[in-house]
């Protein structure tokens, strides 16, 4: 009889920590004696991650920032491997950071251990060339977009889309009057969510521009209300400091410990920095401004690299421009208060919007973290068998 497995997962980023909490829990159902290990945030060790590292340490945005903080990251995945190869899992799952968890699961994988990975790098975008490497570090490759999967079934590496599991947690509609009412918000006024992002690089970039781009809108929407979801204590604190920094605290600013879905539940329209919480939006149905900043020499090099239209993953996952995006010097305070007021003001774009969200929400909507269990389920098979992964 087969010891209890052991599945070992890393997730580096918040997005990655929803993930790794849900599939965690659908592995359980399937494997109610397995345990679970590595590196994850408070989501995956609530779902019983015997956490190894702390997730933050990991959650680095653009290559320059990667660069300043490359000498602890490779730091922490030497001791991983270490560690890793001493316990030999019997599955290894890496959870987005491609660029931290890829050479983790080719170094595993050349070593006997299976591995799979969850959410796919950018390949349709930018680096192509990348998927021979990943063909040699995994054996199973887990999608959350209908037009990944094509792209790794003709490179040769097995792939499954499982949809998107926060199309499976949000609701098909939201009743933004109960929203407005539990978070004590006039019923009538603009509601705006103010959403800098999840890393605390992101609220260094962002929190400026936003909290300007808030004065300039209260100049032409004097009612409106803003509503800012700040995912840990660590970002809260920051967006504080800006707030503070800029003489900012006469705003409306509510300023929320999580509780995004909340927040865009109640609002009319989202401005968002670019990344998964502009899903979100969408499958809330909430029309959004897009914002997407790095540092100037991170900019530079992706620009010379990325081969796609949009960088929001609305316009990504519609093949067109439905919510506008601005990207480094054009998401200044004016254009992004500009975009924002024509949307308040515009029902039937709003309307519009939020039609082509709800087809979005349903394509995705497909049981993610159980689809993702069933996919992984014939390789911890296999491994407890004995068979090396090929």
């Amino acid at each position: 009889m087969s010891s209890a497995p052991t599945i070992a997962l890393v997730a580096g980023e918040a997005s990655g920590d929803l993930l790794g909490s849900r599939l965690i829990g659908a592995l359980r159902r399937h494997l109610p004696d397995a345990s679970f290990v590595g590196i994850g945030g408070p989501r995956m060790a609530a779902a019983g991650l015997e956490v190894w590292f702390v997730q933050e340490r990991l959650a680095v945005r653009g290559l320059v920032e990667v660069l300043a903080h490359l000498r602890e990251l490779l730091a922490i995945r030497r001791a991983l491997l270490a560690r890793l190869r001493s316990q030999r899992p019997t599955l290894f799952v890496g959870i987005d950071s491609p660029d931290f968890n890829l050479g983790v699961e080719r170094r595993l994988r050349s070593a006997g251990v299976a591995t799979a990975h969850l959410v796919s790098p950018t390949v349709w975008a930018w680096r192509r060339g990348r998927i021979g490497a990943i063909r040699k570090a995994v054996d199973h490759m887990l999608v959350l977009f209908p037009f990944e999967a094509p792209i790794y079934d003709a490179a040769g590496v097995p792939a499954t889309f499982i949809g998107h599991p926060l199309a499976d947690e949000i609701p098909l509609e939201s009743d933004r009057g109960a929203a407005r009412e539990a978070l004590r918000l006039p019923q009538q006024a603009p509601v705006i969510a103010v959403l800098p992002g999840s890393r605390q690089s992101e609220i260094h970039q962002m929190a400026p521009i936003f909290i300007e781009t808030v004065r300039l809108v209260l100049e032409r929407l004097p009612e409106a209300r803003f509503l800012v979801p700040l995912a840990t204590r660590e970002t809260r604190e920051l967006f504080e400091g800006e707030v503070y920094r800029l003489g900012a605290r006469d705003l409306p600013l509510a300023l929320l410990f999580g509780h995004t879905q909340e927040a865009l539940a109640a609002c009319d329209v989202a401005l968002a920095a670019s990344g998964t919480v502009t899903l979100e939006a969408a499958l809330v149905g909430r029309p959004m401004v897009i914002a997407y900043r790095v540092a100037p020499f991170s900019h530079r090099i992706a620009v010379s690299l990325v081969r796609v239209e949009h960088m929001g993953l609305p316009n990504l996952l519609a093949g067109e421009s439905v919510v506008p995006e601005f990207l480094q010097d054009e998401a200044s305070p004016v254009n992004l208060s500009q975009a924002l007021v024509n949307l308040v003001e515009d029902d039937t774009v709003r309307a519009a919007v939020q039609a082509r969200f709800t087809d979005l929400h349903r394509l995705l909507r497909r049981d993610a973290a159980e689809t993702a269990a069933r996919a992984l389920l014939p390789l911890v098979t296999e491994a407890q068998r004995g068979r090396l992964p090929i």
